[in-house]
């Protein structure tokens, strides 16, 4: 089977279409047929290699998929080839303690689709039977793939890890990737008021279609923390939602309220920052760390999903020969939403 990825870890340069072998459903899988496929910061970082996550290679990119059910397993009576499914990225095992406590998210064999096994930018891929569900009806097989790990990612963040509660004031780090499109989003649902703050000024009237209630542009003589501060009333933000990591995260913290929280999803300029503790325990401000969603988390995000209250955001859509051409998009400036591969027709 032809799928997108790498043969060997590195940069752009590794990226290729590559051969794997064709998948099968064992007892309670399912196999889908992709007809849309996804990418996600998640993809670069795998390309990259993410230490202690070891990966079969060649592998295969892309976390989120929508298609139909091309094939199902032993034990699996209630989906019909054909139907068109959209795909929970997150699998776990069920057995251990947080499983069994609805707390997916923290289970010790949690793995992602297109990180620690065989993504979706293939023809096909297997999946537990849990991990499918039904298309929303005014949903496409684009807004489909789109959706998924961006909206688990940013509920869980802010719903779960974040607290926000109506009336919050919240922070949203960057502008045009597919989190921020989804997490402004999440947030004006949960009743916060919302900043987005971004070094890109062209992106504001975006934004502010998905709710955002300002737009702040940072810059190093206009530093975040200070555009919160000021943006807050001097009395700071209740959440700050980060995926930038290296670059940004000190000042979020420093723009914390008292007793307020700042959310880490990512670390897209580096891993490794300098914070000043003292913001912490003097404001007893607290700093979190957040990644995917619980079964439950899932079915809150598909609930809204389906019934509009929550949108796919598409930047863009490429034909499965033109993932090299899609995956590179990234680093275009005027990036905003989720960038999705037509899945291949053979």
């Amino acid at each position: 089977m032809r799928g997108f990825g790498f043969a060997h870890h590195g940069g752009d340069e590794q990226l290729a279409f590559v051969d794997v072998p064709e998948p099968e459903p064992g007892p309670e899988e399912v196999r889908i047929r992709v007809r849309a496929s996804a990418f996600n910061r998640l993809d670069r970082f795998t390309l990259e290699g993410i230490p202690g996550v070891p990966i079969v290679l060649p592998h295969v990119l892309g976390s989120d998929g929508s298609g139909t059910v091309d094939r199902v397993g032993s034990g699996i009576t209630d989906l019909s080839v054909g139907a068109k499914v959209l795909i929970n990225p997150g699998m776990w095992d069920g057995t251990c303690p947080a499983c069994r406590s609805g707390n997916e998210a923290l289970c010790r064999n949690y793995r992602i689709l297109g990180e620690h096994v065989q993504g979706t930018v293939a023809p096909f891929v297997v999946v537990p039977r849990r991990n499918v569900h039904p298309l929303p009806e005014r949903m496409t097989f684009l807004e489909g793939a789109a959706a998924p790990l961006v909206f688990l990612t940013s509920w869980r963040a802010l719903a779960t890890v974040g607290a926000v509660r109506p009336g919050d004031r919240v922070a949203i780090v960057g502008a045009g990737g597919g989190i921020p499109t989804a997490a402004v989003q999440v947030a004006k649902y949960l009743g916060a008021t919302v900043a987005v703050v971004s070094r890109s000024p062209e992106k504001e009237e975006r934004a502010r279609s998905l709710g955002a209630d300002a737009y702040l542009v940072y810059s190093d003589e206009r530093p975040l923390d200070r555009l919160l501060w000021e943006w807050s009333g001097k009395s700071g933000v209740d959440v700050a939602l980060d995926s930038v990591g290296h670059s940004t995260l000190g000042r979020v913290v420093r723009s914390l309220a008292r007793g307020g929280r700042a959310v880490v999803i990512g670390a897209s300029s580096g891993p490794s920052v300098e914070l000043d503790v003292r913001t912490l325990f003097w404001r007893q401000a607290s700093l979190r760390g957040s990644t995917m969603s619980s079964r439950g988390e899932f079915q809150e995000v598909y609930d809204r999903l389906a019934s509009g209250q929550l949108r796919a955001v598409v930047d863009s859509a490429f034909e499965f020969e033109r993932a090299p051409e899609a995956f590179r998009r990234f680093d275009a400036p005027d990036l905003f939403g989720k960038i999705v591969v037509h899945g291949p027709t053979g």
